[in-house]
Parts: structure tokens; sequence; C-alpha cells
């Protein structure tokens, strides 16, 4: 039976999954990241805990944290990271600029992909590097 909390894609089928699934896919594994660490952390009143949530997993909020997690990526994160942030999207949000859009599917892409090679001590430390210093309540566009 497939272990679908911690999965450990082969290398081989995971060169084989889009960009696009890859980003989709890391996009609730960020989430959930998020809630757990307002949760944990007390960072947000229960009735305020989906508003702060959707505040840090909109694309503006995953774009403006992008600069303090490249630093940290190794050559192979950066190829897909880059190769996220180079999809062509078919539609940008209203309340994001094509920019943190494309950033935020880069994020996306490459929590993604740490997440389907069961990486989760990777996925921990970038999470808590991108996360360093951050507020309940980000300041809103």
């Amino acid at each position: 039976m497939t272990d679908y909390f911690r999965p450990d894609m082969p290398r081989e089928e995971l060169l084989k999954v889009s960009t696009l699934g890859l980003a989709h896919l890391g996009d609730s594994v960020f989430e959930v990241m998020v809630r757990s660490w307002l949760v944990l952390h007390g960072k947000a009143r229960a009735r305020d805990l989906h508003r702060a949530t959707v505040r840090f997993v909109a694309a503006p909020a995953q774009a403006a944290r992008v600069p303090a997690l490249l630093p940290l990526l190794t050559r192979e994160e950066q190829d897909v990271f880059r190769r996220g942030r180079n999809t062509a999207p078919h539609s940008v949000p209203r309340a994001a600029s094509r920019g943190e859009y494309q950033a935020a599917t880069g994020l996306e892409a490459l929590f993604g992909w740490l997440y389907l090679q069961g990486r989760t001590e990777r996925l921990n430390q970038l999470f808590s590097a991108v996360m360093e210093g951050a507020d309940a309540a980000p300041p809103e566009r």
C-alpha cells in the first residue's frame, strides 16, 4: 500500500512529474506547514487562523519570502525552483503580479519536489528559514 504521508518517489519517477504537478502538491505542503506553524506557535487566535493562513499562502506572501530561501538552495534545488518559476502560468490571480505568481510557483514546485522524495527534514529547514521572523499578520497589500 502506498503511504501518501511519507512518499519516497524514485528519482526516475520524480523526473516524470510535471512542474505544475509539483507546484500543485507543493502548494498544499506549504499550506499544511503554515497551518502547523500557526497552531504550534500560537500565532493567531482560533477565529483568525484561516485569514492568517491565507495571508501566508497567497502568492505575494510566498514571493516575498523567496529571497530568504534562495541562498540556502543546492544547485539541484535551484534548478527545480527555476523550472517552477519559469513555467508559463495560464492565469494569474488578481491579488498577485505575474512575477509574484511565478516566484510562488517556483517555491511550491520545490516544496512538492522535496515532499515526493520524503525529504521532510530539508522541508523543515527551508520552511523554518522562510518563516523566521514572521508575524501572524503579514502586511496586507
